[in-house]
């Protein structure tokens, strides 16, 4: 306890000195660039988006995966603030997508999977109009990205093919260096040597503390670029998951000699088809357990491969086979 003197009366006061210790921040305290609580879009009674929750970190790249109707392009746009949500709340960098919409905008670099794009300009001109928009000048690194890209940017955007146009709104997207970038349906129109650049530069952005919505049909590309997937489903998140996890477990295709025996209550085991003496089993946990059950039973056939995205994906949404 230390003295102090009350400089209007001139008594000595005690004061007592409180010593805190600062904690650095922790996992659970880690920036959250994006983040929704509960967003829901309603259309009468038709919800097109049902409460939906996630996050984006800087530096991380996630898949927004779902077919037409699933509630993606609900999502982006409420995520953008073209749409007012019914309940819940999106926020970029702490901005309120509908309510400060500007800022929240101002964070963000925008492909959408259908361009529009002002015919009566060429590449560099729209370039040039929209960083004018952001308040950002043009940098040397567009010519280096229209190099890669293969496209004359000087030429009139009218004469462009769908695919040139598109790679015309992908340097927009990928030189500002934005904290957000959102991609909806970036590789459509592309060759396949394009579409391995831009899944390259989607890396690089990463690499760079960027944080990225990837919105994708392509399965591979979103296993191949993403460290997490969201799945939609008539609306609501039904799956989210490390990519890394996927890609470390098993589909296990199991015969038997006689009746199908019930798989043991392991955790990241899901039962995918049980027919007659058939089990397909997903199984994301230690397959030393899993191996061990079945090294007990009457199998006649055996198969394991990896998992990957596609068995999650059509867990939900129905095998193309």
């Amino acid at each position: 306890m230390q003295r102090t003197t009350n400089l209007a009366t001139g008594n000595l006061q005690p004061i007592i000195l409180v010593w805190c210790r600062i904690v650095p921040p922790t996992c659970e305290t880690a920036i959250v660039l994006l983040r929704t609580d509960q967003l829901t879009k309603c259309y009468g009674s038709f919800k097109a988006l049902d409460a939906l929750t996630f996050e984006v970190a800087p530096g991380e790249v996630v898949g927004l995966l779902g077919p037409n109707g699933s509630g993606k392009t609900t999502a982006l746009r409420l995520i953008l603030g073209f749409l007012k949500p019914t309940s819940g709340t999106a926020q970029i960098d702490g901005h309120d997508c509908w309510r400060d919409s500007v800022a929240a905008r101002r964070k963000v670099a925008y492909l959408p999977a259908e361009l529009r794009l002002y015919e009566n300009m060429n590449g560099r001109q729209l370039i040039r109009f929209l960083s004018d928009l952001r308040g950002e000048p043009v940098n040397g690194e567009i010519e280096t990205l229209a190099r890669r890209f293969d496209i004359d940017i000087d030429r009139p955007i009218a004469n462009l093919s769908s695919g040139m146009k598109r790679k015309v709104a992908l340097l927009q997207v990928l030189a500002p260096h934005a904290p957000l970038v959102i991609m909806d349906e970036p590789t459509n129109a592309l060759d396949p040597t394009m579409r391995e650049l831009l899944l390259d530069q989607v890396e690089t952005a990463r690499s760079r503390g960027q944080a990225v919505l990837f919105s994708s049909h392509v399965l591979t590309e979103v296993e191949r670029v993403c460290d997490r997937v969201m799945i939609l489903q008539c609306g609501k998140l039904v799956h989210l998951q490390r990519v890394a996890e996927l890609q470390a477990g098993r589909l296990v295709t199991a015969r038997f000699a006689g009746v199908v025996l019930d798989p043991p209550a392991l955790s990241g085991l899901h039962v995918r088809e049980r027919h007659g003496d058939r089990l397909v089993l997903e199984f994301t946990g230690e397959l030393p357990q899993l191996l061990d059950w079945l090294s007990r039973q009457p199998l006649t056939e055996l198969r394991l491969e990896p998992l990957g995205l596609n068995a999650i994906y059509y867990r939900y949404h129905g095998n193309p086979e």
